[in-house]
């Protein structure tokens, strides 16, 4: 990284400002690509992108007739200067906060571009959030105005509305308003801003101009695993400042085309929204998960962000294939598992695969890794991955296949992206290196923290928690413990405030452990290690339907999934990890939980991360049955027990 970089990325918000008006100066002399190098908000980016390139593709998305519509940049311009005046004719004044409740569509980033533009902020809103979820963050943020997705988020913020004394107005993105003075359609909104930019022409391009680059852009609510969700304060500088380190890196360019269809609600959403801005490039945009293989074989995309459980799935609908096909089929796939992973493992340590190798790799790479190829599209360049650890395996058989899953750390307090793996140089197991003008250190007690211009202003109205999370040289406390090699890779190792201290005095990194043991069994979706202040770790177990029958069916193909099955099944796993770890950290029993964890039960956050005492506290009955009677074995070589789960253990 040279020093030059570092200055460019890491400059004072004072410098940064400064060169406001020579990035303006680009604009209006044509110069496209310095205009949008030197942007210092998100608002004159979005204009530099419809300048440079107007009539490129920006975004397809899903239509009604089963075909994807399209916008070039030029339309989206003209969309988003509509919604935009619509919002200023509704009052939306500088900084005040817009919320958007819905899932990942073309709206939800027309409606974001549209709130920067018109010199606002944007509160983000899971749909899938809770009602108190939902009342908290409309209430905590202030939200005046609100862009919801269907009729049944509309429903949600009725219920609530004599709470929200802020909210002056609600835009139904799907179907027509109901009639009332409080909801419009976004196509009302649209008509409303078209007629108020044509009596007031010149005021949005005086708003633009007058956003600052410490403006807040965003107010991002984190998932709340611990507690109400806080609003974390993104300002535009700090997006902006992602986008110029990924440019810095070289990863996309105008050629490329995404497959978008995380939720933009996630900071990991929002940044490659942010990407396609600063690169170009078009993106897809379609969250239809159960379509996804299929789509990305028709879209043939470059790249795309996923967290670890959708290529966990991909992989098991593969290896599921192969198994439904045959014993042959099956028998080629599992050979070609093996030698893709040699072959892996070999380039990655920087030799070369021997003669024998490479033969066997070239055909297996015809009658397997070329089909799956194919499957993602066949153009590929790279994957990114986040949010959860991704299995070393899985990333080994992918990497085998010529698709490469590149693990990142990202956390919504530092604007998404910090640290990631490069395609010219990754280490699987790891989440990679710090991006440019990022600077990670840890703590004494093994706490990871980060410095860059991406860090939150703070948390909002939370100046008690802002102060516990920012030190004075500002740097941010994550809350997640890590380790650095001597190469710089960051590899995390568990959060901070989930590590448990058994009664014998003892500390267990849970995280870790639940990691290893869905690595060792795809079919389960989830793993809560317990021990705190317990003689020994015992777990809870949630196991994918559909993952687990392929696991059942390739010794005993007609089998159906009793409880018995599946448990010897988690079984083996854990003793696998039992055998890898200290006497102390073993997994000594088990259970099943009765129903999937979900965010409906308040067990699972919007996000999909665990609530750690809500599930402690639903499963407490059970947790108390596992250090009840007889101890289990505690040898080295003890098989974990399984324990049934009778109903009357689950409060």
């Amino acid at each position: 990284m040279s020093t030059p970089l570092v200055q460019t990325l890491s400059a004072p918000r004072a410098e940064r400002h400064a060169a406001d008006e020579p990035a303006r100066a680009a604009v209006r002399s044509g110069d496209a690509e310095a205009a949008l190098a030197q942007c210092t908000t998100l608002a004159e980016l979005f204009l530099a992108r419809i300048r440079s390139t107007p009539d490129a593709l920006a975004y397809q998305f899903p239509a009604a007739d089963g075909a994807y519509g399209q916008l070039s940049w030029r339309e989206t311009g003209e969309r988003v200067r509509a919604l935009a005046a619509g919002l200023r004719a509704l009052r939306l004044t500088r900084e005040e906060r817009c919320a958007i409740i819905s899932g990942t569509r073309i709206e939800w980033i027309l409606a974001d571009f549209a709130i920067l533009c018109a010199g606002g902020a944007t509160t983000t809103i899971f749909p899938s959030s809770s009602s108190d979820d939902c009342r908290h963050i409309m209430s905590d943020s202030g939200s005046v105005l609100a862009f919801v997705e269907s009729g049944e988020q509309l429903a949600k913020l009725r219920a609530m509305r004599a709470e929200l004394g802020a909210l002056r107005k609600v835009v139904l993105l799907d179907g027509e308003a109901p009639g009332d003075d409080w909801v419009i359609s976004l196509a009302e909104l649209e008509a409303l801003g078209r007629r108020y930019d044509d009596a007031h022409p010149s005021e949005l391009d005086q708003v633009a101009r007058s956003i600052e680059p410490t403006q807040l852009a965003t107010l991002a609510y984190t998932s709340g695993t611990t507690g109400q969700p806080k609003g974390v304060r993104l300002t535009h500088d700090g997006w902006l400042y992602q986008t110029q380190a990924v440019m810095a890196l070289g990863l996309f360019s105008e050629r490329d085309h995404q497959y978008l269809w995380l939720p933009l609600s996630h900071s990991m959403g929002k940044v490659l929204e942010l990407f396609a801005l600063r690169a170009g490039f078009p993106t897809t945009v379609d969250a239809r998960v159960s379509l996804l293989l299929e789509n990305l074989g028709r879209v043939r995309p470059t790249f795309m962000g996923a967290p670890p459980r959708i290529f966990e799935k991909m992989y098991a609908r593969f290896e599921l294939a192969a198994e439904q096909a045959g014993a042959v089929e099956r028998a080629i796939f599992r050979w070609a598992c093996r030698v893709g992973v040699a072959v892996s493992r070999v380039k990655r340590a920087g030799g070369k695969p021997s003669p024998l190798l490479r033969a066997q790799f070239a055909l297996l790479d015809k009658l397997v890794f070329a089909r799956v190829r194919a499957r993602f599209g066949g153009r590929m360049r790279f994957m990114f991955s986040g949010a959860a650890a991704l299995p070393v395996k899985l990333a080994e058989f992918f990497h085998a296949a010529g698709l490469l899953i590149l693990e990142g750390y990202a956390l919504t307090e530092t604007c998404a992206g910090a640290v990631l793996n490069r395609p010219q140089s990754f280490a699987f197991g790891t989440v990679g290196v710090a991006n440019p003008g990022t600077e990670i250190a840890l703590d004494v007690d093994g706490e990871i923290l980060l410095r860059s211009r991406g860090v939150m202003q703070g948390y909002h109205k939370l100046a008690d928690e802002t102060r516990a999370a920012l030190t004075h040289d500002g740097w941010l406390r994550t809350g997640d413990i890590g380790e650095l090699s001597a190469h710089g890779y960051l590899r995390i190792t568990d959060r901070k405030k989930d590590l448990i201290k058994t009664s014998t005095g003892l500390s267990v990194a849970p995280l870790k452990l639940e990691r290893r043991i869905k690595a060792e069994c795809p079919c389960i979706t989830h793993v809560f290690v317990h021990g705190q202040d317990r003689p020994f770790c015992s777990a809870l177990i949630e196991v994918d339907p559909e993952l687990l029958t392929a696991l059942l069916r390739q010794n005993q193909p007609d089998a159906a999934a009793p409880a018995p099955a599946v448990a010897a099944l988690i079984r083996a796993a854990i003793a696998r990890v039992n055998s890898t770890v200290a006497q102390h950290e073993m997994i000594r029993r088990f259970a099943l939980v009765d129903r999937p964890l979900s965010v409906e039960d308040g067990l699972l956050t919007a996000s999909m991360k665990m609530r750690r005492r809500a599930v402690a506290q639903r499963y407490r009955n059970l947790l108390d049955s596992f250090y009840q009677g007889p101890s289990p074995g505690l040898g080295p070589n003890a098989v974990p027990e399984w324990i049934a789960t009778p109903k009357e253990n689950v409060t």
